[in-house]
């Protein structure tokens, strides 16, 4: 008797998890991959077409980033990719694109425009993206565009170097954060040409700007904020977050930070992040050793940790590298990978899950 009172109470706490799901009719579903600290994000809204934006690193990584994507298309149940978006020509955005074409079919090729900074590691991959847009449907946007997505608002914010001039419905208030900002000069690259969207599903309301520059955020959101405020920030340049700028006047609930072991999220970043109004709380692909414990965000709340694991995790962060030098090459990490899957819905409401604990948090 008390085997099966045990049993029964065993089966009533038993719930899957968000990760262990299929497509619900009602959520929209995000997909945030790790892609090693660069860039690939799967969309599937109730009508069940889907918009991924990037595809991951080239070189080494590209198969290996490829093979992430399409896990997380297998479980969100789709066929194809209706809409590829890719935010920026850098390797660790459109670096994996040959190797994802190979495996799952794309309807839609979508970007700012050419390629601003060609070179010899770059212009193999732009002359490979126009064999594959030329046998499909190619589509260069600018700010104010829309996205035609069943079931969502999708709105092109920014695009080749270009912000949205009028505010979204409901946005336009100051923005108190303009004042003390001073622009830097330097010149354009293609994280300034970053695309960016903001995505309405209900009273649900997300953003995905790419790489885009600080500069470029000052263009988008000052001197009056064009985009309102957020439910979930899903940060761009890898949680490289310089300024209160951006992230403060969205008040975002939650954020994910697509950032890698030794690249995004720093300090300063993070500083930023927790300081943010009404923010509870940060989801991390990576552990990030440039932020130690120090300023991490809790472990249940990062998804892939380092692959060189120590006896225990310094608590002060690893300096970063010197001004002009590169970060030492993280560990390869080619072994299994987790990522976070949000299932958004109308009413505003969302849950995180991180799929390499179960842990799932409702917002």
């Amino acid at each position: 008797m008390k085997r099966a009172v045990l049993l029964l109470f065993v089966l009533t706490l038993w719930v899957p998890s968000a990760a262990t799901q299929t497509k619900s009719a009602k959520t929209l579903d995000i997909y945030v991959v790790d892609v090693e600290g660069g860039n690939a994000v799967l969309f599937v809204p109730p009508s069940g077409q889907s918009v991924l934006i990037d595809t991951g690193n080239g070189g080494p990584g590209a198969v290996r980033d490829a093979e992430r994507v399409v896990a997380a298309i297998r479980d969100a149940g789709v066929k194809q990719i209706d809409h590829l978006i890719i935010t920026h020509f850098h390797n660790d955005h459109i670096g994996a694109l040959s190797e994802l074409a190979a495996r799952v079919p794309i309807a839609e090729f979508i970007d700012h425009g050419p390629n601003t900074q060609p070179g010899p590691n770059i212009d193999p991959v732009m002359q490979r993206y126009a064999e594959l847009y030329s046998k499909a449907k190619h589509t260069v946007v600018k700010p104010g565009d829309k996205i035609p997505v069943a079931d969502l608002d999708w709105r092109i914010v920014t695009a080749a170097a270009q912000t949205i001039k009028e505010p979204l419905p409901g946005a336009g208030k100051p923005n108190p954060y303009c004042a003390n900002f001073k622009a830097q000069d330097v010149a354009l690259t293609e994280d300034d040409q970053s695309v960016g969207s903001f995505i309405t599903f209900g009273k649900f309301r997300t953003m995905h700007l790419g790489d885009l520059t600080l500069n470029r955020q000052f263009d988008l959101i000052c001197p009056v904020n064009r985009l309102g405020s957020l439910d979930l920030l899903l940060m761009g340049r890898h949680g490289n977050v310089n300024s209160e700028l951006l992230v403060h006047p969205l008040h975002p609930r939650a954020a994910i930070m697509n950032n890698g072991t030794r690249k995004g999220g720093q300090p300063d970043s993070m500083k930023v992040l927790f300081s943010s109004p009404g923010l509870q709380d940060i989801w991390q692909m990576h552990f990030s050793q440039l932020t130690g414990q120090e300023y991490s965000a809790p472990g249940m709340f990062i998804a892939n940790t380092v692959d060189d694991q120590q006896t225990a995790i310094p608590i002060a962060p690893m300096p970063a590298p010197a001004q002009g030098q590169q970060a030492p090459p993280p560990p390869q990490h080619d072994g299994k990978a987790y990522y976070f899957k949000v299932l958004a819905r109308t009413d505003g409401t969302f849950s995180v899950t991180n799929t390499r604990n179960g842990f799932t948090k409702n917002y």
